[in-house]
């Protein structure tokens, strides 16, 4: 059984399934499908847009475990950034994700290691993608566009330390929120 720092792609692609199966979150008709890049960065170019790219970032609460010490940690800034789009003339739905990670404070090495997260994080998480994927590809009102990317409940324990967090280092971490 893996703990819930361990980085879990199947967790996620299942979950994204079963929301799009069960729950019918994108009931349009549409094939949508979701990868992975852990090089993709917020930044869409205009021949991307062009081709109707978009991007979502959003802050979750997640774990960590270093690689090296085996030192585990929560932080309720990790970034997940999602790039999507719809290509409605193949009915074909794309979305990539990156989840972004963090180095270890007892290491200090420029290893950032990948987020764990909980069944019920995921499944919010991909709530909000759908959410916002209905309101720019299907033209739906987003009923949870209140331009916040956290959840109310959500209590932040610890200064978050910029230096170790691979999203404050590319400029789009949740921090500043």
């Amino acid at each position: 059984m893996s703990r819930a720092t361990d980085w879990i792609p199947s967790m996620w692609m299942d979950t994204f399934e079963e929301l799009l199966d069960d729950d019918n979150e994108l009931d349009y008709g549409d094939q949508w499908s979701l990868n992975f890049s852990y090089s993709q960065t917020a930044s869409v170019t205009k021949e991307e847009r062009k081709r109707g790219w978009k991007v979502y970032s959003h802050c979750a609460y997640g774990n960590f475990q270093c690689a090296t010490c085996r030192k585990t940690w929560p932080s309720a800034r990790v970034v997940v950034l999602f790039r999507y789009r719809l290509r409605s003339e193949a009915g074909r739905g794309t979305v990539i994700m990156r989840p972004f990670g963090q180095a270890c404070r007892r290491c200090k090495e420029d290893v950032f290691e990948l987020p764990g997260f909980s069944q019920e994080v995921v499944e919010n998480t991909l709530l909000r993608l759908f959410g916002k994927i209905r309101k720019n590809c299907y033209g739906e009102d987003d009923d949870d566009d209140d331009g916040s990317s956290t959840s109310s409940t959500q209590v932040w324990t610890k200064p978050h330390e910029k230096t170790l967090c691979e999203a404050c280092r590319m400029g789009i971490c949740c921090q500043d929120d």
